[in-house]
């Protein structure tokens, strides 16, 4: 699949977003996803892992593409604001675009000890949620094996985050930036 194309094609801008809500993360085209989590399920797959692992709500069309390609459980790890919930792992994460702090969270008993598992979201830009869940898996005892996303800001530094947990990084396309409304890609 050419996702670059489909970017150009239906991708919008609006000062630094990258506008893809009329076919990945708002309105969700089937075939295209098909494609997204084809592609990610073969970068993927190479690490092992036992299942996928994202956030509500905009992870879970393509963590759910790629978990089904790989003929793997997904688990997306609930969102709120709040206090803790008692027997769940969990982190807080601080949205810049939203302009305020969440909690992500799994239940105790859907990580455990050993499990291998691919962290996988919409975009990579900061990486702050892609963290919070690795940080999950790690306090479940369990070994984040890659880290996959659609696509990437690279100049947001949400490689630079992850790389230093050491997780391994895949993304389909990596966005350069955005100015004068184009799409600068890079290869």
């Amino acid at each position: 699949m050419d996702l670059r194309a489909v970017i150009i094609e239906q991708g919008r801008i609006k000062g630094d977003l990258l506008m893809v809500d009329t076919f990945l993360n708002h309105k969700v085209d089937t075939s295209v996803m098909d494609g997204i989590g084809s592609d990610l399920a073969a970068s993927l797959a190479p690490h092992s892992p036992d299942l996928v692992l994202t956030a509500e709500a905009s992870g879970i069309p393509p963590a759910q593409a790629a978990a089904t390609h790989m003929g793997l459980p997904f688990i997306y790890a609930k969102k709120f604001v709040g206090d803790p919930r008692p027997n769940s792992f969990g982190r807080t994460v601080s949205s810049p675009t939203k302009g305020m702090e969440y909690r992500v969270e799994v239940a105790n008993h859907l990580l455990g000890p050993g499990v291998r598992v691919a962290v996988v979201d919409d975009f990579l830009a900061r990486g702050r949620t892609a963290e919070a869940l690795g940080e999950i898996v790690e306090d479940a005892g369990g070994v984040v094996v890659a880290a996959g996303f659609v696509i990437e800001k690279e100049s947001f530094g949400g490689r630079e985050l992850l790389s230093r947990h050491g997780w391994p990084i895949v993304s389909l396309v990596t966005i350069g930036s955005l100015d004068n409304n184009t799409i600068e890609f890079v290869d």
